[in-house]
C-alpha cells in the first residue's frame, strides 16, 4: 500500500508552489486578535460548497479567504457571484490545489465539500497545517483513513467538525440523551431511512477529460485509469473509488443519528452485512440504489438501514430515523417525537428536554468552536464521524463481498434474526409490488456476515482477508494517505 510522508508531501508542495510549505504545528488554539476574524479556504464549490459559502458568508466576522476548485469554470462562476454578493468586501482568491491555502498563516480552516475520496486526506493535510476542519458527510471514503484522520486531530489538536447537521438538533440530543440516561426503555434496533428517488445515470463514453477541469488534481487519491462524463461534476456518488452509494451520502446523516442513539460506550459494529442490488436502471453505476443493511454491536443493541432510490407510481420518500425498544415501543419523529406503546394502536406525544449542543446550527457552532479553541464543542466531531462512516463502510463493504441470488423473499440470510427478516420484507414487497420487480427473474446481491473487531478494527472469521482488503483504497503516488505514524 503506498504511503505519503510528511516529507512527501512538504517536498511536493514545494515543486508545486516554491514556497509552500505546511507549518505541521499544534492549531494555536482560540483566534488571536483583535478583529476575531475567521478566515475560511473552501475546497470544492460546484454542488454543496455553495452551501458552504453561503454558511459562512452567514457569520459574523467570518471571511472566505480562498475558493479551491480543479475545474475553471466552476472557480471563475463562484467568483463572479462572490463579488457581487460582498461587494468587493473580501478579496477572495481562487486556487486550483487546496495546498496553495494551507500556507496561508492567516487561513484559520479549511472547509471541504470535494468529492468523497478527497475528505480525509484533506482533513489530515489541515490538521497539519494547523487548521480548523469542517469536513462534509462521509468524512472518510474507507474505514481506514478515517481512523487516520482521528489521530491527526488527537495529535495536532484543531476542530474537526463533521458534516451531519442533524447533530446541531438539540431536540435529538435530548432524545438520544434520554435513552443515555435509561429514562427510557432500553433502545432495541435503532432504524435510519435513505429513501428519496433518483434516476439512472446512463452510460457515457470513454474520453478525454474537459480542458476546464484538472482531471489528475480531480482524481487526487482516487486510482482511476480513464474519465468518461459520469464522474465529474456529481455521479461519482455512484461508483466505489469516488464514492460510497446513498448508504454514505445522504444517509450518512440516518447512520450518524441511528449510532448516537445507542449505549455511549458502543464504537463499531460486531458483525455487519447487506443485501439490494441496483434494479431498473441498468446503466453505469455501481453501487446499489436498494439495500437493507444491519450492524450489531456487542452489547446486543443493532443498527438497521434502509436505502431505496428507484422510482415508482406512489413512491413515499422516507429520510429520517425510528427507535423500536426492548418493551414493544417505537418511537418517530424528527425532532417532534411520538411514541408508540405496546398494546396500543395509536402514538402519543413524548416529552423530553433538549439536549445538549453548541448552539447556532452547524456553521455558527463550528465558528464558535474555533474561537474558543476547542474540540469538543463540534456538534459531530471526529470520533463520532468516523464510528458512524466506519458502519456504512462495513455495510458497503458486506455488499461489495456479496453474491447473485433470485430475487425474492427468501433471498436474505438474517438466520434467526425474525427482526431483520420482517424489515427486509417490507422492503422487499416495496420493491415487488411498487417498482414491480419480478419474482426469480431479477436478482439480489446478498453479502456475507462480516465479523468485525472494535478494538484493532479488523476483520476476522470468514471472509476476512477479502473483507480487510477493503478498509483501505488504493491511492494514487502523489496523493496517499500516510499511515497513522506518519501523520
Amino acid at each position: 500500500m503506498p504511503q505519503f510522508s510528511r516529507r512527501d508531501f512538504l517536498q511536493f508542495s514545494s515543486a508545486l508552489g516554491g514556497s509552500l510549505v505546511i507549518t505541521g504545528t499544534r492549531a494555536a488554539g482560540a483566534v488571536q486578535g483583535a478583529s476575531n476574524r475567521v478566515r475560511i479556504a473552501v475546497a470544492g464549490v460546484n454542488g454543496r460548497g455553495q452551501a458552504h459559502l453561503n454558511g459562512w458568508l452567514g457569520q459574523d466576522n467570518v471571511e472566505v479567504a480562498y475558493v479551491a476548485d480543479p475545474d475553471d469554470r466552476v472557480r471563475a462562476r463562484t467568483m463572479d457571484s462572490l463579488e457581487k454578493r460582498t461587494e468587493g468586501k473580501f478579496a477572495t482568491k481562487e486556487i486550483k490545489d487546496i495546498r496553495q491555502a494551507l500556507d496561508d498563516k492567516s487561513v484559520d480552516a479549511i472547509s471541504i465539500a470535494t468529492p468523497n475520496h478527497w475528505h480525509s486526506l484533506m482533513t489530515i493535510w489541515g490538521a497539519q497545517a494547523g487548521k480548523h476542519v469542517y469536513v462534509e458527510k462521509p468524512m472518510s471514503h474507507d474505514l481506514r483513513e478515517g481512523r487516520i484522520a482521528v489521530a491527526a486531530q488527537e495529535k495536532y489538536g484543531v476542530v474537526i467538525q463533521h458534516g451531519t447537521q442533524r447533530r446541531s438538533n438539540a431536540r435529538l440530543a435530548g432524545l438520544h440523551e434520554a435513552f443515555h440516561r435509561g429514562d427510557l426503555p432500553k433502545l432495541k434496533i435503532s432504524y435510519g431511512y435513505c429513501c428519496k428517488p433518483r434516476g439512472g445515470i446512463g452510460y457515457e463514453p470513454v474520453g478525454p477529460p474537459p480542458s476546464h477541469l484538472d482531471w489528475d488534481l480531480w482524481k487526487g487519491p482516487a486510482v482511476i485509469s480513464d474519465y468518461h462524463a459520469n464522474y465529474h461534476p456529481y455521479d461519482w456518488h455512484w461508483f466505489w473509488k469516488t464514492g460510497n452509494g446513498d448508504l454514505n451520502n445522504q444517509g450518512t446523516h440516518q447512520l450518524d443519528v441511528a449510532r448516537w442513539a445507542l449505549d455511549t460506550d458502543q464504537t463499531h459494529p460486531v458483525r455487519a452485512m447487506a443485501i439490494g442490488g441496483r434494479f431498473q436502471w441498468d446503466d453505469q453505476g455501481e453501487t446499489p440504489n436498494t439495500m437493507f443493511a444491519l450492524a450489531e454491536y456487542p452489547n446486543g443493541q443493532t443498527v438497521m438501514f434502509n436505502v431505496r432510490n428507484v422510482n415508482y407510481e406512489g413512491y413515499k420518500s422516507q429520510v429520517y430515523n425510528e427507535y423500536y425498544l426492548e418493551d414493544g415501543s417505537k418511537i418517530t419523529g424528527e425532532g417532534n417525537f411520538k411514541i408508540q406503546r405496546p398494546g396500543s394502536a395509536k402514538a402519543e406525544p413524548l416529552k423530553i428536554p433538549e439536549g445538549k449542543v453548541t448552539p447556532g446550527g452547524n456553521w455558527a457552532s463550528f465558528i464558535a468552536a474555533i474561537r474558543a479553541g476547542d474540540p469538543s464543542m463540534a456538534n459531530g466531531n471526529v470520533n463520532d464521524a468516523h464510528y458512524g462512516c466506519a458502519m456504512g463502510h462495513l455495510m458497503n463493504n458486506s455488499y461489495r463481498l456479496g453474491e447473485k441470488v433470485p430475487f425474492n423473499a427468501k433471498a436474505a440470510r438474517f438466520g434467526d434474526n425474525s427482526d431483520a427478516a420482517e424489515h427486509f420484507l417490507k422492503l422487499h414487497e416495496i420493491m415487488r409490488d411498487g417498482v414491480g420487480m419480478p419474482e426469480d427473474k431479477a436478482e439480489y446481491t446478498v453479502g456475507p456476515w462480516l465479523t468485525f473487531d472494535p478494538e484493532t478494527e479488523r476483520h476476522t472469521g470468514d471472509y476476512a482477508d477479502q473483507a480487510n482488503e477493503l478498509l483501505k483504497d488504493p491511492n494514487n503516488e502523489a496523493f496517499r494517505v500516510p499511515e497513522i505514524d506518519e501523520v
